[in-house]
């Protein structure tokens, strides 16, 4: 917890005339921010969200403290996901301060030379090639190949049947950046390489156990847009794919990695961007404590205080820090805590059913978090709960004694 005295939606009691400095020390505290929910609802900035950016960059235009964007979406490129919080923010923010719900990926090397069958939207073959992976295939190019496999919607179903290939290089693992558009044909196609071993035109007379390799990233089940109510996520069709999968073969469908929120290898990767960031602008003073400020608690607050719980285990046992599967070590940290801090713009609704459950009846809540993250109520409960990102941003600030 922060500490002080908060009450569910708003901020601690403060005047002007709390002792406040007039010029900052270099910040020893950094901040991970969510962008849909929090700083934008669909393609329209939260008002908020400017009032924000007022307090964190000074009359430079630059930032105050280090800022990371963590967001679960990945269907842009780094670059242009950077482009457009500038637009809508108007202060110029680095791609390499915007984290995509699979930029850890670009540390899972051992597969990068491998034949990936990829599935999302966007520019999944940039972004898959960004990340490192050098010979992708796509879904749209695999039904291409094999469009007998396609076989749902009536009017892409081929009038005669094709010769089959043989000609079609063997696929040696999937990529799942996003939620596809089509995800009938997305969810065959995947099951129909991960039954064949690769080889869909072919097919098995039994199924391989353990499977082709399979990483994923955006474990969200929900989102927030425009619409008054939250929108499937890509986590929705990650739980399709597991249930068909162990509805065809009895077994469960395992992941070779697990990425964006709230895997503790995204902060991981988050930490060591704000790391970077604080001693390019010159801050000597080491970064100890990270917000994590979100709309989701399933993701943002869930996520946040495992990170915190991880860092609090290294430090009480001195254990050596490990990411992705103990195939990259993160530089020794100085971070020291990281607290969830909750707003209302998203997600999260102060009026909602799981705003308003007793606590001993938290453990009876839908668990919205994915299947390989075991439910720990606990971990669901913000350090702060404010109304939206300028209201985090005061609190914060007022708890580091930094001048408002």
């Amino acid at each position: 917890s922060l500490g002080g005295s908060v009450s569910p939606v708003g901020l601690p009691a403060w005047s002007c005339s709390d002792s406040l400095p007039s010029v900052q020390s270099p910040p020893t505290f950094g901040f991970l921010l969510d962008i849909d929910g929090v700083l934008v609802r669909g393609h329209r900035v939260i008002p908020a969200a400017l009032e924000a950016f007022r307090r964190l960059v000074n009359s430079r235009g630059q930032l105050r403290v280090p800022v990371v964007f963590v967001t679960n979406a990945g269907n842009i490129l780094q670059h242009s996901k950077a482009q457009e919080l500038s637009a809508l923010l108007g202060f110029e923010v680095e791609p390499d301060q915007v984290i995509l719900s699979h930029s850890p990926m670009k540390l899972f090397s051992q597969y990068h030379s491998k034949r990936m069958l990829v599935s999302g939207q966007g520019p999944v073959v940039e972004n898959a090639r960004v990340l490192g992976f050098e010979n992708v295939v796509t879904v749209d190019e695999l039904r291409m190949a094999f469009p007998v496999l396609d076989m749902v919607d009536l009017q892409r179903r081929p009038k005669s049947t094709p010769l089959p290939r043989n000609d079609f290089p063997a696929i040696e693992g999937v990529l799942l950046l996003g939620e596809p558009v089509r995800w009938e044909t997305s969810l065959q196609l995947i099951i129909d390489v991960l039954l064949s071993n690769g080889n869909p035109g072919t097919g098995l007379a039994t199924a391989p156990y353990p499977h082709l390799p399979v990483l994923a990233s955006n474990m969200d089940l929900l989102w927030m847009a425009e619409a008054k109510m939250p929108r499937f996520g890509h986590g929705t069709f990650l739980l399709c794919l597991e249930t068909i999968y162990r509805k065809v073969t009895g077994k469960e469908l395992r992941y070779e990695g697990l990425m964006g929120k709230p895997s503790v290898l995204t902060y991981q990767y988050a930490e060591d961007l704000i790391r970077q960031q604080a001693e390019r602008r010159g801050w000597v003073a080491p970064i100890q404590k990270l917000y994590a400020i979100g709309d989701n608690p399933m993701s943002d607050v869930y996520g946040a205080n495992l990170f915190h719980k991880y860092l609090q285990m290294v430090k009480r046992d001195g254990a050596e820090e490990r990411g992705a599967g103990g195939l990259w070590k993160p530089r020794p940290s100085a971070t020291q805590s990281c607290a969830s801090i909750l707003v209302c713009t998203g997600v999260y609704s102060p009026k909602g059913p799981e705003a308003t459950r007793p606590a001993q009846d938290a453990e009876e809540a839908p668990f919205h978090g994915h299947r390989d993250f075991s439910f720990s109520p606990g971990l669901m409960e913000a350090s702060h709960i404010v109304n939206d990102v300028n209201e985090a941003i005061q609190l914060v600030f007022h708890k580091e004694g930094w001048a408002l």
